[in-house]
């Protein structure tokens, strides 16, 4: 009986820590659906057009940034997209700007035939991806992870990249070379079209 007792013990216990996880890990959205509400447009010179269709976010014109609301540090980060044909994007974090600057943060490259042979699931400047893993035309989901903390003595964000649930690869930027900014999407030029249709974020400590 005691080891029965030990074991509904030890059962209660697994189910309050998984179901506090799960609390914890309760994902914000950050567009609506409807209204690009507190996002900014960088760039572009009014030949740019960010837009709301049929509950979509649809970049496409000359060359500009799509800016979250606020800025963020350590989060799970993750937004469904579409690239078009030779089209070319970025998932862009930790941008310290919003003024529409390609070199400002860190970019989770989208790019499945686009003239630039670094392709999505890449972590643009740092490491590269030369594989199509996603066709053209076609929904995907990209998540990113970031949080700083040790390894081996040396601090630095641990940045972890998904593609439809697959995880890519885990890198350590010991640069440290964003420290904390805002989330964008990237507009890269007028043959590009970019289709974002959910953005979520669970901000970590």
């Amino acid at each position: 009986m005691k080891s029965l007792n030990w074991t509904r013990g030890a059962l209660c216990a697994l189910a309050m820590t998984v179901g506090t996880a799960s609390q914890a890990e309760e994902w914000t959205p950050l567009f609506d659906g409807k209204t690009l509400s507190g996002w900014t447009v960088g760039g572009g010179g009014g030949e740019t057009k960010w837009e709301v269709k049929d509950g979509m976010i649809v970049g496409s014109g000359k060359a500009s940034m799509l800016y979250s609301p606020k800025k963020y540090k350590n989060f799970k980060y993750r937004a469904e997209v579409k690239i078009n044909d030779k089209g070319n994007s970025g998932l862009y974090f930790r941008s310290p700007t919003n003024t529409g600057n390609f070199v400002d943060g860190y970019e989770a490259q989208i790019d499945s035939t686009h003239s630039d042979p670094i392709r999505t699931g890449s972590l643009y400047g740092f490491v590269h991806i030369y594989k199509r893993l996603v066709p053209p035309d076609t929904w995907f989901t990209y998540e990113v992870e970031v949080v700083d903390k040790e390894w081996r003595g040396r601090k630095a964000p641990h940045i972890t990249i998904k593609v439809n649930g697959e995880e890519l690869f885990m890198f350590m930027d010991f640069a440290n070379t964003f420290k904390e900014g805002y989330f964008a999407f990237q507009q890269h030029d007028p043959g590009s079209r970019i289709e974002i249709r959910k953005i979520e974020v669970v901000e970590l400590p």
